[in-house]
C-alpha cells in the first residue's frame, strides 16, 4: 500500500500537533497580501488535512473548500465544507476556483513524474482564466544541508507517554526524502509508518508549472515574505493561470 494511504491518521495528527490554527492564520495573511481575487471567489485548499487553513480562510470571508484523501483528517472538523478525493484526478469541474493552495508539503507524494505533474495540470484545469495558485514546498537543498538523520520526540498525554523515534534519509536514485516514524505508546503495540516526498529544486517544479499551463510569478523563502535563497526554510510558489 502507498505509504501515503496509511500515514495520514491518528499518529500524524500527534506527531505535527505543533502545527496549529494560529500558524495557518499568518499562512492566510501572507496569502491574502499577496494574491488578487476578490473574496467572492471559491478558494480549493488542496491537500487540507484536518483543515486548519480551511478554517482561516472562511474566517476571513473566503468561499473555501477543502479536499484530502485522509477519511481520519476529514473527520477532525466535521464542520468544515470538505470532500475526499485524489490530488491527481480532482472531482471538480474546470474553471471552479479562484485560488488553489497547496500547503505543508503537499507535493511529490507519488512515484512517478507523470503523477506529480499531473498534480499541477489538475490545478491548472479547476483554475478559472488568470486564476491564482500558491505551493507551499520543502527547499531541498536546506533539506539536505541539515538533514537530521535521527530524531526522538517524547510527550506527556492523558493515555500515557507518546514516543516517536524519527529516522530520515535521502536517497539519490529516486531522489525522495524519506522519514521513518516508529511511534509507541504506552500500553499499545508499536507501529511503524513511511513518509517519502520527491525532492524537486526550484527549476524543477517551474518546469512542471509551465507544462501544466501555469506561470509563477513570485518565489518566497517563508511565509514572512523574504525572497527565496538558497538557504531558505522553504520553497513558497506563488503564480497564476497562463493566459
Amino acid at each position: 500500500m502507498a505509504w501515503y494511504r496509511e500515514w495520514f491518521g491518528e499518529e500524524y495528527l500527534e506527531l505535527y500537533s505543533y502545527r496549529d490554527a494560529e500558524e495557518a492564520e499568518r499562512h492566510v495573511a501572507f496569502v491574502v497580501d499577496r494574491l488578487h481575487s476578490p473574496k467572492s471567489g471559491a478558494v480549493l485548499d488542496l491537500a487540507c488535512g484536518a483543515g486548519r487553513h480551511t478554517e482561516a480562510l472562511r474566517k476571513q470571508g473566503y468561499r473555501a473548500l477543502g479536499i484530502d484523501l485522509s477519511l481520519i483528517l476529514l473527520a477532525q472538523a466535521p464542520h468544515l465544507p470538505r470532500v475526499s478525493g485524489d490530488m491527481c484526478c480532482l472531482p471538480f469541474a474546470p474553471r471552479t476556483f479562484e485560488w488553489v493552495l497547496n500547503f505543508f508539503t503537499s507535493f511529490g507524494y507519488f512515484e512517478t513524474e507523470w503523477q506529480n505533474f499531473q498534480v499541477l495540470a489538475e490545478m491548472e484545469r479547476v483554475l478559472i482564466e488568470e486564476g491564482e495558485f500558491l505551493i507551499d514546498f520543502l527547499n531541498l537543498d536546506r533539506v539536505l544541508d541539515t538533514l537530521e538523520p535521527r530524531e526522538e520526540r517524547v510527550r506527556e498525554t492523558e493515555g500515557g507517554t507518546h514516543r516517536a523515534v524519527i529516522e530520515r534519509w535521502w536517497d539519490p536514485t529516486a531522489r525522495r526524502v524519506n522519514k521513518r516514524i516508529r511511534v509507541e505508546t504506552q500500553g499499545e503495540s508499536p507501529r511503524t509508518f513511511l513518509e517519502s516526498v520527491r525532492g524537486y529544486r526550484r527549476e524543477e517544479v517551474v518546469m512542471g508549472l509551465n507544462w501544466a499551463g501555469l506561470e509563477v510569478t513570485d518565489f518566497y523563502g517563508n511565509f514572512n515574505g523574504d525572497p527565496f535563497e538558497r538557504d531558505s526554510e522553504r520553497l513558497i510558489l506563488v503564480g497564476r493561470k497562463a493566459r
